[in-house]
Order: C-alpha cells, then structure tokens, then sequence
C-alpha cells in the first residue's frame, strides 16, 4: 500500500536556508529508548495481561500430559522471559566513541551538504504519505526555473495522516516560523518544525487522551481530524473538524480548544475561513450541509444543503461573496452567500470530488480532482455558470488531494493512491487549452484583510473562552533540546 491523502505548499522565501539537523547524544537517546519503551508496555499492559493469562492456561494443559517424569522439556517456565526486553534491543544497534559520536561515520558527503540547502527560489511540497504500515511526513522541495523536485527530508509519524495545514505560529518564538500541523487518525494534533531534520517528537501537540490512572482528563477532540485550517490574521487561532461531528478553535498561545461548535449531525470533513471577515469559518459536514459560523458569538449565520456529502468547501478569495463546495456523489457547486440556495451545480466527476482548488493568482481558474483519477479545470470567472476546458486521467489512482502552489498561478500538485505512482507537479501552461484561455487573463491578488487595527479590535471578541473548557499544558513528554538551543541563536 502506498497513499498520499493529504498536501500542501509552502511559499518561496519561507523556509531555512539551512535547516538544522537534531543530533542526539548518547544520554539523550538513552533517555528516548527508554520513555518509548515505557510508553509502549503501558499500552500494552491490558493485551499482555490477556496473553499471559491464555499462556498459563495452554501450560496447564500440556503439562497435565505430560510423563510423570517432571522434567521441563521443553522449557515452559521461561517461556516469556524474553518478552520485557524485546523494545530495549534498539540500543544495542547504536555505537559511540568517547567523542560521542558514531565510530562508523568516518566523513561528510559534500554532495549530501548541498542538496539540504533550501534557496530563496525553492517552494516546499509537504506531503502526507502512507507506506506500508509506516506513515510519514515528506518535504519535497520543487525549483520551478531549475525543473527540479525531490525529497529533502522526511519525518516519521505517529498515525495515518489526514489533513496538513502550514503555520509560521510558533508560542515559543515571537518570529515567524515554518510549521505545519497535521491531523491524523487519532484526536491529537501534531505542530511539527520543517526546519528541523531528523526530529523524533514534533514541536508540540494539541489535544490529550484521558488517563484514569494519572488521573488525567480529556482535551480536544475524542476521534480522527479531519481537516485543519489556520487563520492567517488571527495567527495564534486553529481551527479543526473531526470525526467526533465537532470544530474546536485552538488559541496555539497555550495550546488550549477556545471555542467549540457541536451544530452537526456528522462528520466535519472540510473548513476554511472566510478571506476577508476573519471571524468566519465556512465548514463541509458529512450530513449533506454547508454552514458558516460566526466565531465571534458562536452561531451558525447561514447554511445551505449540498446534493450530497460534502467532501471540500472553499472561498472564492478573488470575491469572498461566493463559496465552492464539492461532494462524495461527483457534484460541484456555487454558492452566492447572500442568496438562499446554490448559483449553479453541475456533475463534474463521476465519483468523490476529493481535490478542489482555485487558483493563488488567476481568477477563475479552478481545478477539480475525483477519486474517478480524473482532473479537469473549469473557467468560473461570469459567477453565473463554469466553462469547462480541459480534462486527463492522470496516472495516480484515486486522486485525494490537489493543492495550488502560493507563487505560480498554474502549478498545482495532485496525489492519490496508486502504489507505484502517486505524485505529481501540474504546470497547466504546458496545456494548450489552458494556455489560450487563461494565460492573458490578468492575475489578481486575492482579496485579503490586511488590517491591523481590524484584527486588533476584534481579536479579544473572538478569543472569548468558553466557561466549560478544560484547560491543558503544552505536551512536554520529551522535551526537544535541539528545538531549544535553535531559538536561542535566533
């Protein structure tokens, strides 16, 4: 099995020009083996209980068989000896000089040092991308001028990914960073450093799991994260959609859910807030509706109802007064949010509408993706009915995701699920079709709210805190000395 179901883009300039890489001491991967070991029993106690309690019943059994002879044969007493060892053997595959370091690596490969250079010129590619059983977060780094693209480094994750969104809000840094969270098939959310190489934790965590025993209460959401969107004015707010049919607000100053909307009868598969009015967020819910909330005061001002699942919503950021929404049964549709019911619906795929995006900088231009492993592009510039103009079955199996690159109004990147090829970087000037239609279109930049005073008089009015959320401390399982001493030589 290989599936990409989630990817985004990261703006040119953004990254680190050299990102650092996390080199561990002995102590400290000392430490780590023995805190996942621990982790690990603990989450198997109640399973080994149930084994080794199987196992003594199997004994008796054979043993009632057995000769009188009372000899052990074959060894039952210490049959499960090597059982609490098997997660500390790690250890015993790494080896350090007195230096500290690893007697085995004798130099630098230069070429090696060349390739983690990220320039001004290159965007980042962050992709979600299951393996196997293994699940991992790849940076690719795409250099349009030099038509290159390739992995620079990836990073090992916990779960199944679902959704990434990139943030530059970090709580421990009063500068812009490069993040990007990523929601996954458990409740947590995972905040993690793109300019870390080799990291083993992310940078922290939103949410906790209840623990009876260390009396420790539940945080954020209780199923799988479905969707994350940041809200690029209010740089410290989150919001997510999950499985549990909620959408918590996450103030990322303390890690803490600030508001949460529970109006669903499903599933929240999609959100995005709205360009302009920062304080709206549009949500795409499994039960066939399309809501937009006003954060501020925690109401539903408007909904409307889809023709089927709703699988992706998005605004028109080049007129913030019309949504777009894509459904599980193939339909695109239109919305004018001051008017009751959708502009115009059509049949644009013959199954799930998964990929869904418009344009950074040219208006009108949107692309549609299907699990049916089709792409097409649509012209949706009258606001009055879409022109189609170009489609191909790409060769990525079910295609999940399509994502616009931030600084190239016609690259996108599409992923899907088959095994043997499932990327791949969109230049859609290279089409003929496209090309004519839309290459003398003027590019626009989308409308946005770049008003400080705004943001500023109603930040405190959306930040309320509900009376009946529990308050959580930042996760700190592990602490990230790497992580430290970078912000200290910032």
């Amino acid at each position: 099995m290989s599936i990409i179901p989630c990817a985004t883009w990261v703006k040119k300039g953004v990254a680190s020009t050299n990102p650092q890489k996390v080199e561990l001491t002995p102590k400290e991967l000392e430490k780590i083996i023995k805190q996942t070991q621990t982790k690990l029993q603990n989450v198997d106690n109640d399973s080994d209980a149930e084994h080794n309690n199987e196992v003594t019943e199997l004994k008796s059994e054979i043993e009632s068989c057995l000769d009188a002879s009372k000899t052990d044969e074959y060894n039952f007493d210490n049959y499960d000896v090597e059982s609490d060892s098997i997660y500390c053997n790690i250890g015993n595959i790494v080896s350090f000089g007195k230096d500290g370091k690893d007697p085995l690596i004798t130099g630098d490969d230069d070429s090696e040092k060349e390739d983690d250079i990220i320039k001004s010129s290159d965007n980042l590619v962050l992709v979600g991308h299951v393996e196997g059983d293994a699940s991992i977060l790849e940076v690719f780094v795409y250099n349009e001028a030099e038509d290159s693209f390739y992995c620079h480094h990836d990073i090992l994750l916990s779960s199944f990914p679902l959704c990434i969104e990139w943030l530059n809000f970090d709580p421990s840094d009063s500068k812009p960073s490069n993040l990007c969270a990523i929601g996954n098939m458990t409740p947590i959310i995972e905040i993690w450093d793109l300019d870390l190489i080799d990291c083993l934790e992310p940078a922290y965590k939103l949410g906790r799991i209840p623990n009876k025993k260390k009396n420790r209460k539940h945080i954020g959401h209780k199923d799988a994260v479905l969707d994350l969107a940041w809200n690029e004015n209010y740089t410290h707010v989150l919001a997510s959609g999950s499985v549990d049919e909620t959408v918590l607000l996450w103030d990322l100053e303390n890690g803490t859910p600030v508001n949460k909307f529970a109006h669903f009868n499903e599933k929240v598969q999609s959100l995005k807030w709205h360009p302009v009015e920062t304080h709206q967020l549009l949500t795409g819910c499994a039960d066939k509706m399309v809501r937009l909330f006003d954060c501020r005061y925690e109401t539903v001002s408007k909904s409307w109802e889809a023709l089927g699942e709703v699988e992706r919503v998005l605004w028109n950021h080049f007129d913030s007064n019309y949504c777009i929404l894509s459904t599980a049964n193939g339909y695109v549709q239109y919305i004018d949010i001051r008017q009751e019911k959708s502009i115009w619906d059509i049949e644009a795929h013959k199954q799930e509408v998964t990929g869904l995006s418009l344009s950074s900088a040219c208006p009108g231009l949107l692309v549609s993706a299907a699990n049916d492993g089709f792409i097409k592009v649509w012209d949706i510039i009258s606001n009055v009915e879409p022109h189609f103009v170009w489609e191909k079955e790409c060769n990525l199996g079910a295609i999940l995701c399509v994502a616009p690159n931030p600084d190239n109004p016609f690259v996108f990147v599409g992923a899907g699920d088959n095994s043997s090829h499932n990327l791949k970087v969109f230049n859609l000037l290279e089409i003929s079709e496209v090309r004519e239609r839309f290459l003398e279109r003027k590019c626009a930049v989308p409308a946005t709210n770049n008003s400080d005073i705004k943001v500023k008089e109603e930040k405190e009015e959306m930040m309320d805190v509900t009376e009946n959320m529990d308050s959580m401390m930042l996760n700190a399982d592990i602490p990230n000395t790497i992580s430290k001493e970078k912000k200290k030589s910032k």
